[in-house]
């Protein structure tokens, strides 16, 4: 399988069903921290969700709906990178990510999101890619803002998260920006 060098020993690589147990323990190292924002620790609560869930994102992945990609730092599984919505006819994605807390703040998201922007937009020819984030995730938000992403308003209250209704902010990218950019910074897909 292919791995993807994110610099200081650090592989962007598919994260597959048989990923369950890493994946599970991915989550259980973060599960606080990961749970803040976003649902996927109550989804992989334990080896049966965490298979159930990466098998849901291997029929995404079978009918180009989607895809799950795994961030290894050093040979563990410490995050990983998501088109949660891939509607090609549409040229529309959302993209995410999660990490535990021991990977944050080195630029892994970043760096791996560079990637698979360049390749939804240059190889699959997508034209917007959608980035949801909760208003009090400063990291995500962070994120969006490296990317070049536009904050394009805000759904208030529309997910109830942990028996709170809390908003999503939504940011997105377009293919032009996005090429031009990567013109701009000088930078090519590699």
């Amino acid at each position: 399988m292919y791995a993807i060098s994110l610099g200081d020993g650090a592989e962007l690589r598919p994260l597959e069903v048989w990923h369950a147990e890493e994946v599970l323990a991915n989550i259980d190292r973060g599960r606080a921290f990961i749970g803040r924002h976003v649902g996927l620790p109550e989804v992989v609560a334990d080896l049966d969700g965490a298979r159930a869930w990466l098998r849901s994102y291997a029929d995404k992945r079978a009918a180009d709906g989607g895809s799950l990609h795994g961030i290894w730092q050093d040979g563990t599984l410490v995050g990983g990178l998501l088109f949660r919505v891939w509607d090609t006819p549409s040229g529309v994605c959302e993209a995410g990510c999660w990490l535990e807390p021991a990977a944050a703040g080195r630029g892994l998201v970043t760096r791996g999101m560079r990637l698979l922007l360049d390749w939804a937009f240059g190889e699959r020819g997508m034209h917007r890619v959608e980035w949801h984030v909760a208003p009090g995730n400063q990291p995500s938000i962070n994120v969006a803002r490296r990317l070049g992403m536009t904050r394009e308003g805000v759904l208030r209250e529309n997910h109830p998260h942990h028996g709170v209704r809390t908003s999503t902010e939504i940011w997105a990218v377009l293919a032009p920006e996005w090429a031009a950019a990567r013109e701009g910074a000088g930078q090519h897909a590699h």
